[in-house]
Formats: C-alpha cells, structure tokens, sequence
C-alpha cells in the first residue's frame, strides 16, 4: 500500500475507530483514512471516492452481520475488504472470507504490525484475484472467438457433404443400390451428429461466458410439452417405446422463453428415449407442488437403466459422459445435461434427477410461475379497493410476409415502444409479450378503463402504429377489447383475494386461445 492510498473505516464506535487510526499511526503508516458511522454512508463515500481499500465494521446503525459485507461487495465488487468485527465467530468468517472479503480481525486481538500485514496481504490478493479473473475473461474471449471460427470454417464443408449426400440418396445423381443407400444414410447421420456438436460446443462456451440469452414471454407450458412430445414421438415409435404425457390444467401463465423451454424437453426426451430398451416408456408431466407454491415442476421420467450414484453426482457438468453407457450410445460431447442446467439457471430455476441404477430416471426441472396479481395490484386498485373497471385490450400482428427469427425480437421491442406512449402508466399495464402459435406477435393490455376507455386505447394505438412505416410493411394490426366482469366485495374477502380473482379471469382470458380446440 503506498502512501497516498486512501482507507474508508465503516465503523460507529468513535473509540475502535480512535483505536485503528492509532494501530497505523504506530505501524507508520502514511494512508490516509476516511471514517463513517453508517453504511449507508460509506457505500456513498465508495461510489464518490472509490477508496484502496474498506476497513469494514459488521454491526452498524443501519446494518447487521454477513447482510453489511454483502452489500459493501455488491457496490464495490474490486475493493479489498477487512472485516474488524467485535466477536470471534468463526463460522461468519468462513462465510464473509468464501464471499469475498479479504481477512476477519478481532477487534482487540490485533496490534499495528498485525493489522498493517493484513491490510497489505488484503490488497496483494485482491490484485492477484483481478489478474486472475482478467486472465480468465481473455481466455474465454480468445476460446469463443476460436470456436465461432472452427464452427465456421468446418460449417461449410459440413453442409456441402449433406448437400450432395442428399443428391445422391435422392436418385439426382443417377440410381442407388441398396447397400450403397445404406453407406449414404450413415454418412448422413454422421454429418448431422457432427452439426449438433459444434452447436452444442458453441452454446456451452456461450453459457460458460455469460452470453446465453433468454427472452422471457408469457407462455403456456403444456403448448411448450405437446410440442416437444408431437417431435419425437415417430422416433419413440421406432424404437418401440411408449410417450405419454400429462399436463396439470390448473398451471397458470410462466413467464418463460418457450424456444429454451423445447430445447430443455427435447434435450431430457431425446435423452430418456436413447436409455430406454423396446417396450419400455417415457411420461412427460406438468404439475403444481403444493409445498413449492411459486413454480411448476416439468418432469421426464424413462424405463431405462438407471444411473449411479457417481455418475448422478456428476452428470449437469460440462462434457462429462457416464463411462459405464454403452459406446454406441455416446454419440454426442456430454454437453447437452450443462446446457440444460445453465438455461433452466437463466429462468431463475433449478434442475435435478432422482435414479437408481435397474430403475429408470426421473429429470426434473422447475420455473417460477408468473405472478399476474402481484403485477397487475398496483394499476387496478385505488384506494385501497378495486377500481370501478378493467378492460383487456389485445394486440394482435399478422406479418404479411415471412420474418427471421432474430428480427422478431425487433419488431416485439419497437410494437413494446409504441403501446407503452398509449397508456398511462398509472392506470394501464402492458404486459409480457404473450408466446402465440405461428408467426405472429401478441401483446395485450389491462386497462383500468370501461368500454369507452378501451375504445380510446384502439385508437390510440392505430394512430400509432399507422405511422410507423416499417412494421406497417411486416404485416397488419388488429386490436380488440373485452371488458372483464368484476367480482363483487365480498364480506371476509380481502383485498388481495379480489386482485387474485381477477388476475384469474385475465389469465383465462390469455390462455384459451393459446390451447388447441
């Protein structure tokens, strides 16, 4: 530490504070220290001056234990911390010093040279620690932009053996005879596996840097579940295994990105249907939990062989292949089970399996469900009741001409814009883009507003949307309304349970067309 570094001291006992300037006076220490005697305060002080590093008390006038440290390092991730606490609690220290502060000092219990030996180690370690995490982000950075270019590069030659592989199957090139057929049908299946590896290596380094996203809409997850089940269900037939599934009709809204969702169950599937001999099944349920209220819980359970119980310990990580499968069966990096946990990890959930070996296994994985009343509270209620009506109004996009995927996101975001300067934000609600069948773009509005109100909104929103000439040339809008039926004060009811009522009746309203007839 040299000697226009600067210390903040957290701390609200003058006397302890009195007491570590004294220690660094005696340590000849020419830092210069900053005192504070709330947190509140220091982490103003940090974001204003950012500071060498923090002497950090624990117990403080706004702030108690591990609840301090963790906020001083959310705001100040860089800075090394010292904690000077004013009891030995060995098991707080463990938990304050694998979170990330730098040593734990009883007060007391350390003199000047001790207390300069840790202030000195602290900042060391914390500057090895950024070398180490800068290293580890150039080794990331240099092995994705390494993996995008061999994908790239193996890409087209990939694609050019299936082209003419598919010539020839096809009788263009001139007629097949059986065994040849077959040799070509091998070769296809092997350019196919080989295009699900460099996928799946390109999305396992893009989950181990960060860069996987998601764009959450709201969806029906037993539309996500039929989806998955109406892909794979020949290749179940093939082999001679049963798919079923089962779908709770009570599971509301999840606020979920439903092309992650399919990629999860197909994953589990394909998965649940390579480990399954003929004759055996593979069951695909839906189901609310009563003692975990918040989520659905989505499971694939096989007939299969099993895993053990290292093999189950081990099985979410990156590349990793149970040696004890048969070969014939390992025809892929290991990598999809990483993927799966990292993106079910994006939702805000978790991922789990349950198996013995002889038994089969059961993967499951839960969402958090989409809480619609906790949304919509505070725009339909006035004073403590509801308000005196609410109205749906729905936007519907129906592209006239075909639409990329990635410029959908697009035009979600600037329809998002554009309904958002229609409402008031006070009274109105835009919520998540809901996830519809086929090409098009839903989006809907809960209005606090009777008929006449929603009339104003359409109008509002064609104005709008008749100036934006570009996704006028995308395709049309259509917008309509329904005025919802309140449920009356009931005595008992409270106010909550009204809100839940009618968040209810919206999600109904949401899912009906979503359903198949």
């Amino acid at each position: 530490m040299n000697s226009h570094s600067h210390v903040l001291l957290i701390e609200d006992n003058p006397g302890d504070a009195d007491l570590v300037r004294l220690r660094l006076v005696e340590a000849n220490s020419d830092v210069s220290v900053s005192s504070v005697d709330r947190l509140s305060a220091g982490l103003e002080s940090i974001a204003a001056k950012p500071p060498a590093m923090v002497l950090l008390d624990l117990n403080l006038p706004d702030s108690r234990g591990a609840a301090t440290f963790r906020s001083v390092l959310q705001r100040a991730p860089g800075i090394p911390v010292v904690v000077l606490s004013g009891q030995e609690d060995e098991e707080l220290a463990v938990k304050a010093v694998h979170q990330g502060v730098q040593d734990f000092l009883v007060k007391g219990n350390f003199n000047s040279k001790q207390l300069a030996r840790a202030m000195r180690y602290a900042i060391e370690r914390q500057g090895l620690l950024t070398s180490l995490d800068m290293s580890r982000k150039q080794q990331l950075q240099f092995k994705d932009e390494f993996l995008s270019h061999v994908s790239h590069e193996l890409r087209t030659p990939l694609t050019c053996m299936h082209q003419f592989v598919t010539i020839l199957l096809d009788g263009l090139a001139g007629p097949v005879v059986p065994e040849q057929r077959e040799h070509l049908g091998t070769i296809l299946r092997s350019v196919n596996q080989l295009h699900g590896m460099i996928a799946d290596l390109l999305e396992a380094s893009r989950a181990e840097s960060g860069k996987i996203a998601i764009e959450p809409r709201c969806i029906a997850v037993g539309d996500v579940i039929r989806d998955a089940v109406a892909m794979l269900r020949a290749a179940a037939r093939e082999k001679q295994i049963g798919l079923e599934m089962a779908v709770d009709s009570r599971i509301p809204l999840v606020l979920a990105d439903s092309d992650r969702i399919f990629q999860v169950l197909t994953n589990l599937l394909e998965n649940a249907l390579k480990f399954t001999p003929p004759d055996g099944s593979v069951m695909v349920k839906a189901c609310l939990v009563d003692a975990d209220p918040d989520f659905v819980y989505i499971s694939v359970a096989d007939t299969g062989r099993g895993i053990g119980p290292s093999a189950k310990a081990l099985i979410f990580e990156r590349l990793y292949q149970d040696p004890n499968s048969v070969e014939e069966r390992r025809n892929g990096l290991g990598l999809g089970l990483y993927i799966a946990k990292e993106l079910i990890r994006l939702h805000g959930g978790r991922i789990w399996v349950e198996s013995q070996p002889g038994q089969g296994s059961l993967f499951t994985f839960a969402l958090p469900l989409f809480s619609l009343a906790r949304l919509v509270f505070p725009v339909i209620t006035d004073q403590g009741r509801l308000r005196d009506a609410i109205s749906l109004v729905t936007i519907e996009l129906t592209p006239g001409v075909a639409v990329a995927s990635a410029a959908r996101k697009e035009i979600r975001h600037s329809c998002a814009q554009i309904l958002r300067s229609c409402i008031q934000p006070d009274k109105d609600l835009l919520l998540p883009a809901v996830a519809r069948a086929g090409a098009g773009e839903s989006f809907v509005i809960v209005a606090s507003t009777g008929e006449a109100g929603a009339q104003i909104i359409q109008k509002r929103i064609y104005a709008q949307t008749a100036r934006n000439e570009q996704l006028n040339q995308l395709g049309t809008f259509t917008v309509s309304s329904k005025t919802l039926a309140l449920p009356s004060p009931q005595e008992g009811k409270t106010l909550h349970q009204l809100v839940q009522a009618v968040a209810d009746d919206i999600t109904q309203s949401l899912l009906s067309p979503l359903r198949p007839i």
